[in-house]
């Protein structure tokens, strides 16, 4: 941090004290508070205070700034929340109460010390000194709508902002929409690989057809042939029986018409004699 910053309401020894104060809670910050720092102008301290948990201020981010004068420290800063919030000891218009920074201030009090009471102020609030008045009388009649109140305050104005979610979840929810639409593929008829079928029904025979695909007429035609095959022999044997039975009685008739007229020609000749 340059100690070479000024500003013309402080003078030099108190920014060189309020740089090493600022270094300091820039290495080391106090729990749930973050300082914003302006080389340029420490006459204007900013601050995110995180709610502290059990609150009504839990999961929020309140910015606040603490003003100093131009005879800091002998005079306190005055604090201003600029972040809406309902609380007993911070008036509408963001200003705080609390005695470190009225009645009760020291020169030697820190920036440290002083955002460690204002950060206490949301665990414990003070309804005796109530700056919003509303706020201090709810809290002593009725703790629990109060908190309703405040609660309401938080998640509208000083809601932190939600995490980016990780790489990780990303690819775990993809890697389980490509085995869904896996699934899918497999429901819609893409074929299964032959080990598949083989391993889901060992004991039963899967039919080869690829044969009959490639030539659908063979099937067809042996499915007929099968079918009218028996009489379709017994026909043809039958016919050939027939003409086999034709050609053997004209045989026998040609031969006894041969013997005949042999016998017709000896006849004659023994007349002769």
């Amino acid at each position: 941090m340059a100690l070479s910053a000024t500003n013309e309401n402080l003078p030099p020894n108190v920014i060189k004290q309020l740089v090493k104060e600022l270094k300091n809670l820039d290495e080391a910050p106090p729990e749930g508070i973050k300082v914003l720092v302006n080389d340029d102008d420490f006459s204007t301290i900013f601050a995110d205070i995180e709610g502290p948990a059990g609150t009504p201020y839990e999961n929020g981010i309140f910015r606040m700034k603490l003003l100093l004068s131009h005879d800091f420290p002998q005079s306190p800063p005055k604090g201003f929340f600029l972040t809406k919030i309902f609380h007993p000891n911070i008036a509408t218009n963001g200003e705080i109460c609390v005695n470190t920074l009225k009645k009760d201030w020291n020169p030697c009090v820190g920036l440290r010390h002083i955002l460690l009471v204002i950060r206490c102020l949301l665990i414990e609030p003070f309804p005796e000194s109530a700056l919003n008045e509303q706020a201090g009388k709810m809290l002593l009649e009725n703790y629990e709508e109060y908190a309703r109140h405040a609660r309401l305050y938080t998640g509208i104005h000083a809601l932190k902002p939600k995490p980016k979610l990780k790489m990780l979840t990303i690819s775990e929810s993809t890697t389980a929409l490509n085995v869904d639409q896996k699934q899918l593929a497999c429901c819609a008829g893409t074929p299964l690989p032959p080990n598949a079928l083989a391993t889901a029904s060992p004991s039963r025979a899967i039919p080869d057809h690829s044969a009959a695909a490639a030539n659908p007429l063979t099937t067809t035609e042996l499915t007929v042939g099968a079918s009218t095959g028996p009489a379709n022999v017994e026909s043809s044997t039958g016919s050939a029986g027939h003409a086999a039975a034709q050609k053997k009685g004209g045989a026998v008739a040609a031969k006894v018409q041969t013997d005949k007229k042999k016998m017709d020609a000896r006849k004659k000749s023994l007349r002769r004699l």
